[in-house]
């Protein structure tokens, strides 16, 4: 295994000690493929294509259609049923690349809580490219909201749309309960052992050094490319000052949708909301900013 530049992706056969996957082999676009991507820091990534339902013209080739590239929350990975419900609704609206964080289910490494989980993401975009999408929309929940954000911040020309649902706009956030039991699970070892053996997460006992670009500071840096910040207003995480400062920051480029009664993430987003995310990205990516 060779790294190469940022968001370089090889794809290999699982580590040992890892399940094995299949990949189905077929024309780029037409087919599910599982398999491992190698991020430039060398963590296995276990990722997985889904290809759109949509049908286009004839004359359009499967390539043409948008990907979207699923970031999910702290503790998900692509198995989990909340992931594999986004995957079904997206795939109405394109391919979609789905992939565990690391740290988290069968993925090397392990969990960084949102910082090196930039480079998890950037492979899988490359990976997305790779199979033949000239257009990429990242979509991302909770912490995978806030990667989606810095990644789109450092790596501007990697994406034509970005979603970010149920972000955190500022770090050491413990105001709410719920971020006061995830920080003693990130940062007590006893709470490391619960997430290792609790949610299958697999969490670094490091601090972070340097503390990453903030999410309310990557906004500001995603212009021109088109923004959708999501939220709901019964979050239990993260309060609507989260979201209200993401699109301060974001200015005229971007969009705010705070849903009513919805709570957090993954697990609060309906099936419209969903085909909203889709149907608005879709509009971004092959229709224009319009």
């Amino acid at each position: 295994m060779s790294n190469g530049p940022a968001g370089h992706v090889t794809r290999s056969s699982p580590p040992s000690g890892f399940r094995p996957h299949s990949e189905t082999p077929a024309r780029h676009g037409t087919a599910r493929l599982r398999t491992f991507l190698y991020t430039v820091d060398g963590v296995p990534i276990d990722a997985v294509y889904d290809p759109g339902a949509v049908v286009y013209e004839n004359s359009r080739p499967p390539s043409v259609q948008p990907v979207f590239v699923v970031a999910h929350g702290f503790t998900g990975d692509v198995d989990r049923p909340h992931v594999r419900r986004v995957v079904r609704a997206l795939r109405a609206y394109g391919a979609v690349v789905t992939f565990s964080f690391r740290g988290h289910g069968a993925s090397g490494g392990r969990s960084t809580v949102g910082d090196r989980e930039v480079l998890d993401l950037a492979a899988a975009v490359a990976w997305a490219r790779e199979l033949g999408h000239a257009r990429v929309a990242t979509v991302g929940f909770s912490m995978g909201g806030s990667v989606v954000l810095r990644h789109a911040a450092l790596h501007p020309d990697d994406t034509d749309a970005v979603v970010s649902v149920s972000a955190p706009a500022r770090w050491y956030y413990r105001g709410t309960a719920p971020m006061r039991r995830l920080h003693w699970l990130v940062t007590r070892p006893t709470g490391r052992l619960v997430g290792r053996y609790g949610f299958r997460t697999r969490i670094h006992h490091r601090d972070w050094d340097p503390v990453p670009l903030s999410p309310v500071e990557a906004v500001p840096r995603i212009a021109p490319t088109p923004l959708l910040i999501v939220h709901g207003d019964r979050d239990g995480y993260f309060p609507v000052d989260h979201p209200h400062m993401l699109a301060a920051a974001a200015g005229d480029h971007g969009e705010l949708w705070l849903e009513e009664g919805m709570g957090h993430a993954e697990h609060a987003a309906s099936e419209e909301l969903l085909a909203r995310i889709g149907g608005w990205a879709v509009g971004r990516t092959v229709g224009g900013a319009g």
